[in-house]
């Protein structure tokens, strides 16, 4: 296990970590971060879309507060893992498949450093549809929370289709590594004012988000690629053909989700015996970065939910 980098003064986190480099079965290089202090359980933390460990820091506090150790890793393509594309800011992957051998890595690692069992998932956005095919491929968690999970990408009926068709063009024409058009280049923290961004209604957190990117640029992910576009439609539709894991599942989104496909996310809810969800009335996409309230009760209902399934 070799050390890896992790930023402490940024990421508001528990005081006990451990930044490592570990490797996929494919030879990717990833960083890994675990927060082992916990004796109920160890919570997996899988990310969204431009995420990394640092943003996480707040969630391992309050997991921490509640019991739970926690661990996470940058995704390849984002974070300090390694990244594909000459562009280091294009948000990249060529099949949604590849996530599960970064998953792999990590489970490989919690068994080596030991962190305490059972495990429980906790996903967001992008890290939820990487979070249910882990599901139907054997993840060995007694429970799953998801945050605005990524089960559809909320896209105008008419634009979706404009949107296929580009993307499966892209790849036989040599252009999947172009940014999706329309998307911008710098990340979207940066270039976007709190007043009109769809994350998040705390003008403390949004502020703090942006003052990670700020000091740490090398963090940051701009928009995602044509390729990423392909393979994110071909992974969300895949995964509404399969049926619920058999599974204690709570998902949790804002009413005022404007990335994500709440009719998705219904949809999938509607048919998952074991699952509830919760809409929280005004949030928007971040709801474990909203209001202090929302944050709580979000981390309140979670541990509630592994508790019960220790």
């Amino acid at each position: 296990m070799t050390d890896a980098p992790f930023h402490s003064g940024i990421a508001r986190g528990p005081d006990t970590v451990r930044a490592t480099w570990i490797r996929a079965r494919d030879g990717a290089r990833l960083r890994a971060v675990l927060w082992p202090e916990g004796a109920s359980g160890t919570v997996l933390l899988f990310s969204g879309r431009t995420e990394y460990a640092e943003k996480y820091g707040p969630a391992a506090v309050a997991l921490r507060r509640r019991g739970y150790a926690a661990a996470t890793l940058d995704w390849r393509g984002q974070g300090l893992s390694d990244r594909s594309l000459r562009d280091p800011l294009v948000g990249h992957i060529g099949d949604f498949a590849d996530y599960q051998k970064d998953v792999g890595a990590l489970l490989d690692l919690l068994r080596e450093q030991g962190l305490p069992e059972p495990y429980h998932l906790l996903a967001h956005s992008m890290g939820g549809c990487i979070g249910l095919r882990s599901l139907h491929e054997g993840l060995p968690v007694r429970s799953a929370c998801f945050s605005a999970p990524m089960w559809g990408i909320r896209l105008h009926s008419a634009l979706r289709a404009v949107a296929a068709t580009l993307a499966a063009l892209a790849r036989p024409m040599r252009l999947g590594h172009r940014y999706v058009p329309g998307t911008g280049t710098r990340s979207y923290i940066l270039a976007t004012a709190f007043d009109t961004n769809v994350l998040t209604r705390d003008p403390q957190m949004y502020a703090w988000m942006q003052d990670q990117l700020a000091r740490v640029p090398e963090l940051g992910l701009a928009g995602p690629s044509l390729d990423w576009l392909r393979a994110a439609f071909a992974e969300t539709g895949h995964l509404a053909r399969l049926p619920s894991p058999d599974l204690p599942a709570l998902c949790m989104v804002g009413s005022a989700e404007k990335v994500v496909d709440l009719e998705a996310i219904e949809r999938r809810m509607r048919v998952w015996p074991k699952g509830k969800l919760q809409i929280v009335p005004g949030v928007e996409h971040e709801v474990m970065m909203d209001l202090p309230e929302v944050r709580e009760a979000f981390f309140d209902a979670a541990a509630a939910l592994f508790d019960a399934h220790r």
